[in-house]
């Protein structure tokens, strides 16, 4: 087989072309958005491929042709005209202080100042910025193109901070001018991970075209079922041989993997691209995503509001309006976990405009539960993978007092970035985050006309019905008697008494002052 040079970390269109590398061709995207004078906005998560996307605009704009010979723009793309750019990206950089903030804008400008001679004028990075789009258009008798990469990486990076307010107002500041620069502005894109509500860059450009839930534009970023049979057979052929296994078994593996990302309602789903390049490159499938990266901001998240795991990692109903964009005021964190990649569109009603947000996959599903974990649990990491196979073990085995016991080590201590008053929280997210990690089916508040159940295990031949409750400083059996008398009396069981499983009720209390389980009772 002729050798094949996968594009991993290149984000570079130019070092991509020139150098040879496998290209899935989105240019038919690039055309029909650079044809268009107005400015677009995409979320899409990391390892995406946005910055070459925006390379590739920059390619385009710059009116190098020869970069696009054999791509589907090389055919429609008639004038190739050359526009000035101004490309901007905060990636490279960590902002858990304003000063390295300050620093970078500063850079920024005076780059492109040095680039096109202009003079400094003051030490205002906002009035520079401002100062140069209006220069380069004069300059040059052109709009200017401006191409802003990861926009909102120094909010991202100073979450929970001293830090993340100043961060805001001076991103708010150096933004601020786009707006009076209208005129002098061809084109303009912006992306990010996530969509930051109280920035001018949103609210002063009234026109701003936010692309990320557009159906037309799902396939922007990511690869798609037809783009992975089209442009990576030999990739597929080999890693099944490798794997000594069917084509037909790999591509089913590989779709379980790293596919059903939705950036849309009733689009088509696309691959994690990052992960099979990794993948193929590899030769094995394995969890590249987490490698390269773990979620901190979720263990920011849990340390710093009360919000319960099971509502984000078990198939979670919202409006659009609920995790299209992330309010740094507000206590909702479901735009940034589903804008970081960790959730997806599975469903949408259109009759309630309400959508059904989960894993998008095996990789994330495993690796986001192992990661939150393990910063949850007071087992040590080389000893968890044990405490789950014994779980496991004691589940097939109707062993609910072992199964209860391994939870009880698991979570004896209270740890330190877990605030005493969301023990509760705590306590139910590890409880739920431990038995998902068996395998099993787990379902956790799970909704009948009485009420909810906290947590329901299903294996192959066993039901188990976990009620939790807190004891509050009242008797353990009084507080348990109550949690399976909660069972019986809003009919938890019923669904599954048709079932040839075996059923098992639990209720497990846990103690109001951060020491763990204190017991439990079994019916």
């Amino acid at each position: 087989m002729e050798e094949r040079f996968l594009p991993i970390g290149i984000q570079d269109f130019e070092k991509l072309r020139k150098g040879g590398y496998v290209y899935v061709d989105k240019t038919k995207y690039v055309y029909e958005l650079a044809r268009l004078s107005t400015p677009f906005f995409l979320s899409r998560p990391r390892r995406f491929g946005k910055s070459l996307l925006l390379s590739t605009f920059e390619a385009f704009f710059l009116g190098k042709k020869e970069l696009f010979d054999g791509l589907y723009i090389s055919e429609k793309e008639k004038d190739w005209a050359e526009w000035p750019v101004i490309k901007i990206s905060f990636g490279m950089n960590s902002y858990e202080n304003n000063e390295r903030l300050k620093e970078r804008l500063n850079a920024i400008v005076t780059e492109h100042e040095d680039l096109y001679k202009i003079t400094k004028k003051n030490n205002d990075p906002a009035e520079r910025f401002a100062h140069l789009i209006h220069t380069i258009s004069e300059q040059t008798g052109k709009q200017v193109v401006i191409l802003i990469d990861e926009y909102d990486k120094p909010i991202l990076d100073a979450l929970y901070t001293d830090f993340e307010e100043q961060n805001r107002q001076e991103l708010r500041s150096f933004y601020s001018p786009l707006k009076d620069c209208d005129k002098y502005i061809r084109f303009l894109f912006i992306t990010g991970i996530t969509k930051v509500s109280h920035i001018n860059i949103f609210s002063g450009l009234n026109q701003l075209n936010d692309i990320s839930l557009d159906r037309a534009f799902s396939s922007l970023c990511g690869i798609s079922e037809t783009e992975l049979e089209h442009y990576f057979e030999p990739e597929i052929a080999a890693l099944a041989k490798e794997q000594d296994m069917s084509v037909i078994k790999t591509k089913e593996i590989l779709a379980e993997m790293y596919d059903g990302y939705h950036f849309s309602h009733n689009a088509e789903g696309v691959y994690n691209p990052f992960c099979l390049l990794k993948c193929f490159d590899a030769k094995r499938f394995g969890s590249f995503w987490f490698e390269s990266g773990t979620p901190s901001f979720l263990v920011k998240t849990l340390q710093n509001q009360p919000i319960f795991l099971a509502n984000l990692i078990n198939g979670r109903k919202v409006k659009e309006d609920q995790f299209k964009n992330y309010d740094p005021d507000s206590k909702n964190m479901l735009p940034v976990v589903y804008q970081s990649g960790y959730l997806t569109i599975k469903d949408y009603n259109p009759e309630r405009n309400v959508y059904t947000l989960d894993f998008p996959n095996r990789e994330i599903k495993d690796g986001f539960l192992n990661v939150l974990l393990k910063k949850f649990v007071t087992v040590p990491d080389d000893d968890l993978g044990l405490a789950i196979d014994n779980l496991c073990d004691a589940l097939e085995s109707h062993n609910i007092n072992q199964a209860l016991s391994i939870i009880k080590s698991a979570i004896a201590d209270l740890p330190t970035i877990v605030k005493k008053d969301m023990c509760e929280n705590y306590y139910e997210s590890v409880t739920h985050l431990m038995f998902r990690m068996t395998g099993y089916n787990v379902v956790s508040e799970l909704q009948n006309v009485a009420g909810r159940s906290d947590v329901i295990v299903t294996t192959k031949d066993s039901v188990f019905i976990f009620e939790l409750k807190m004891d509050k400083g009242q008797d353990f059996e009084k507080v348990a008697e109550s949690a399976l008398t909660q069972i019986d009396a809003n009919g938890y069981s019923e669904r599954f008494v048709a079932s040839e499983k075996q059923m098992f009720k639990v209720g497990v209390v846990f103690s109001s002052d951060g020491k763990g389980i204190v017991g439990w009772k079994i019916k």
